[in-house]
Formats: structure tokens, sequence, C-alpha cells
């Protein structure tokens, strides 16, 4: 009789056993990253969260988000750091739903591995689960892919989706933001997770340098500085919200800070930014430098120093640089809300940046 030779999952390269060591890996890591409405715990079908904790809203807006961290993914593979990426994740999502006043509740992540290493999984997840408590959300769940033939062994991506809530009356956006209010930024920590396409070629392709290489602007490694994790600004915005009057806030992600600006400034008003009230880390100095990008194209790529801006009125500026002050945030008057008039773009950047 001859022995069996039919094909099996394994054979295909998809390891159940790895699987379910990274879950047992990564329970730890997600306990932590919980709040009281979560019902159950990980390994269901499906994350539980107890929605009469709405009950107390007169009318709740649910708020949803999605992302992921793009190439810089790449960045963390080739260094084999991997529990810092989740920190870049959960802020794509979560400071996108606070955008528009939304306290975020829970993620969930869906990680895509071309072979799973269950300490590599864990990592991540503990990245993840670490940006969730620094928003103050919970991580109810997710889902790990392998994906053999489609994806080397190293390779893997990461994605998430949020929710948030609201309430109806308190919903910020363009219709409130008015003439005269203040335009503050609040301080980025590096590149956040946009433009690594073009930051990966600047460095790699058109300069030759290594992650390892050590740049003295930087204080550090090449590798160091493009790892370093978005700014997760979701407890600050909400803290502003919950102190002092805000009309809106403007996450600066792909786009630049101008073009997602505007998408808060309605047709008939006009922002003006200064680029002179801050200036921008060497890291972006030395992407245009070293790729000859002009000052527009890097503004349309990258935040320049400006993770989140937050439109307030007048009156409410001192306590709001006061607030995020003692929240140890970096931030500063950059501009101002303008009557349209003839001008064509929605915002304005002036000015050259502080050297």
């Amino acid at each position: 009789m001859s022995e069996n030779t039919g094909a099996s999952y394994a054979d295909v390269g998809v390891d159940i056993e790895a699987g379910d060591r990274a879950v047992e890996l990564m329970k730890e890591w997600v306990r932590k990253a919980t709040r009281p409405e979560v019902v159950g715990g990980l390994g269901g079908f499906a994350g539980l969260f107890d929605a009469s904790a709405l009950k107390r809203y007169e009318r709740p807006l649910l708020a949803s988000a999605t992302d992921g961290v793009g190439t810089k993914v790449d960045i963390a593979r080739k260094m084999g750091v991997y529990d810092t990426i989740g920190h870049d994740l959960v802020g794509m999502v979560v400071d996108d739903l606070v955008v528009c006043g939304a306290e975020p509740l829970f993620m969930t992540d869906y990680i895509c591995v071309g072979k799973v290493f269950p300490e590599r999984v864990a990592a991540i997840v503990k990245g993840i689960a670490e940006g969730c408590v620094l928003a103050g959300c919970a991580l109810v769940g997710g889902e790990t892919a392998e994906h053999p033939g489609l994806l080397g062994a190293d390779e893997f991506d990461v994605a998430g989706a949020g929710t948030g809530v609201v309430e109806a009356d308190q919903l910020l956006g363009a219709d409130r933001i008015r003439k005269g209010d203040a335009v503050i930024a609040l301080a980025a920590s590096g590149l956040h997770s946009n433009g690594y396409s073009l930051v990966r070629h600047v460095f790699f392709e058109r300069a030759g340098w290594s992650l390892d290489r050590a740049v003295p602007e930087f204080g550090r490694t090449l590798g160091e500085e493009l790892l370093e994790p978005t700014r997760i600004y979701s407890l600050d915005c909400l803290a502003l919200t919950r102190t002092t009057e805000v009309h809106g806030f403007s996450h600066i992600t792909g786009g630049g800070l101008a073009n997602n600006l505007a998408r808060v400034v309605p047709d008939h008003l006009h922002a003006t930014v200064d680029r002179s009230s801050w200036q921008p880390a060497p890291v972006f100095h030395t992407v245009g430098e070293l790729g000859s990008v002009e000052r527009l194209e890097l503004e349309k790529t990258l935040n320049m120093g400006v993770g989140m801006i937050a439109v307030v009125p007048q009156e409410s500026v001192d306590v709001a640089l006061s607030v995020l002050a003692d929240r140890g945030l970096g931030a500063w008057v950059a501009g101002e809300i303008l009557e349209r008039g003839d001008r064509a773009e929605a915002v304005e950047l002036t000015g050259d940046y502080a050297s």
C-alpha cells in the first residue's frame, strides 16, 4: 500500500500551531488595552463592547476609521524591531476619529504575514495594545493571516479599524470654523507614518545610506529616526474639548498640512499658516536636501513637524496652549482663519521655516 501523499496546510506554508502560539503570547498585552465596557476576552469570533454605556448620550454618533502604516513596516522589518509599529497604526486610526470630536472606544487589527513567527506577531500586537492604552481605547480583537507565496517569510503588513462616539451637538467640523479663529499647531514626533515611499527612495536609493548610519543631526541612527512612533493625540485633543471651546481639528497625514487643513475650512473662509512659527526637525530638511526635493513637494508629502491642528476661537488660545503644555505637548499659534475673498486656495502657507 502506498503512503498517503495528500496535500496539507503545513505543506503550503501555513502553520496553525505557530498561530496558536502567537495568540497565547499576545494575550498578556491585549488584556492591558481594555475599557470597562469590554465584554469577554481574546479568542472569540467577535469583540464585544457594552453599548449601554452610550445611554448617557442624548444622540450618540458613532465614528469609524480605518488605516494602515504604509511602507514604514519595511523599516521595522529590516531593523528587526516590531513593538513600535503598532503605535503608528493606532495613531493613524484614532486621530482620524478625534478630528470630529469623537472619543475612541475600541479598535481591531489585521496583521498579514508571509510566515507566522509567534514572538514577532506578539511584539506587533504589544505595540498596538500600548498604542490603545495611550489613546484611551480598547483592543477588542483582530486577525493574523499567514499568506505564504504572496509575502516573503519576513514580510508583513498591518491595518486597523476603530470606532468612537461623539454627542451630535458636539460634533466638530467645517461648519463650526469662524473668521478670526486661531490655528494652533501640535508638534509631531517625527515623520509619523506618511511619505515613507519618498523617504525610503531618498535615503536608500538616491543617497545609499544604511539604517545603521549614525546621523549627527538626528542624534541617533537613520533607522532609529525613521522608526520613531507616530504621536497619538486623541487624549490631548479630548482634553482640549473638555476644557475650552474648540471649533475643529485636522490630522496632518498624507497630503501634508495644507491639504488636510483645507478639509475643515469652509468654502467662504481661508486659513493662513506662518512657516516661521516653527522649525521642522532635521529629518525633513535632510530628505529635501539629499533628494533635491522642492519645498512644495515636501509639504505635499510630509507633515513638516506638525501632526495635528486645532482651530479655536481667539479667547480659547491661552487655555488651549496651557492645557497642551501641561500634557507635555509642544504647541503654538501658527496662523488664523480669514475671509476667503478672491483667494483661490483654502489654505496658504506663508514665510520661511525658522532656522
